[in-house]
């Protein structure tokens, strides 16, 4: 028992340093802010929503947190789940009721990956929401390994070299999305989400259905995690050491315009060479 409550401080100092860390790094939040915590139900929003919170009491700025999760109207979703946990905790929450469930199962084929139409429709939603109720920022619960399957998805299947910044400014410039566990990995948040017992509810919109691109960088990551330990920690690494100068986008760097610097005629022997003639 006291090896469990050590191991469990000791993941719990963890996430916290980690997520400090992201909020400071990109000045996530900022002295009165109002925190929109997007909570879905799964591992990840719940560990967010509970760092968050402890770090509030401690931060050296002042700000509040709303959590609020938008209610798609799935099929035997357990609505009284989120407001009774959320209830015990003392946090101010909100539930959306929108039903876009049936829109996704009408305008999808059966069969098809639903994911990208559902999460428009729920950006939308909280984006809306977000504006109507003042909150200036809005935090979603994706971590530093779906960040790299979002990168090696882009360079495998989009030709494009990008990810998901710790922080967005929206294309409308009416929202600010932070990513406060940027730099935290999943596996310390699956161990988290077991120690607390939060009560997980599944996505059930897709049924069956997986995401199989992105369930294929999931494996491609842990195998190299389990094989090469520090791996993934180099490769996110190498997200914030970015020199478009080395790359090949001539929108980034100005390759067409290079010219040679050379401001006097060059001196062989000065520059102690010796020609052979």
């Amino acid at each position: 028992m006291q090896k469990t409550r050590f191991q469990f401080n000791k993941l719990q100092k963890r996430l916290r340093h980690t997520v400090g860390d992201a909020i400071a790094d990109y000045n996530m939040i900022e002295d009165g802010d109002k925190v929109m915590v997007c909570l879905s139900g799964g591992k990840d929003s719940f560990t967010m929503l509970d760092v968050l919170m402890n770090l509030q009491k401690t931060a050296p700025v002042d700000f509040e947190l709303i959590a609020v999760n938008l209610d798609q109207k799935q099929p035997n979703f357990p609505e009284h789940v989120l407001p009774e946990y959320l209830e015990s905790l003392g946090v101010p929450y909100h539930i959306i009721e929108k039903d876009t469930y049936s829109v996704v199962k009408r305008v999808i084929p059966e069969g098809q990956t639903t994911c990208g139409l559902c999460s428009r429709l729920r950006r939308g939603t909280l984006y809306g929401y977000a504006e109507a109720n003042n909150v200036t920022k809005i935090a979603l619960g994706h971590h530093r390994d779906d960040i790299l399957e979002t990168f090696f998805l882009n360079i495998f299947y989009g030709g494009k070299l990008k990810a998901m910044p710790p922080k967005l400014l929206s294309d409308d410039k009416k929202n600010i999305i932070i990513r406060p566990l940027a730099y935290t990995r999943e596996k310390d948040i699956e161990r988290f989400a077991t120690f607390k017992d939060f009560p997980i509810i599944p996505c059930n919109l897709c049924g069956s259905q997986e995401n199989l691109q992105r369930q294929a960088m999931k494996v491609m990551l842990k195998t190299w995690d389990k094989q090469f330990p520090g791996r993934l920690e180099t490769i996110f690494t190498s997200l914030q050491n970015v020199a478009p100068s080395q790359l090949a986008d001539t929108k980034l760097f100005d390759f067409v315009g290079l010219t040679l610097g050379r401001e006097q005629e060059f001196d062989a022997e000065s520059a102690g060479l010796d020609i052979l003639m």
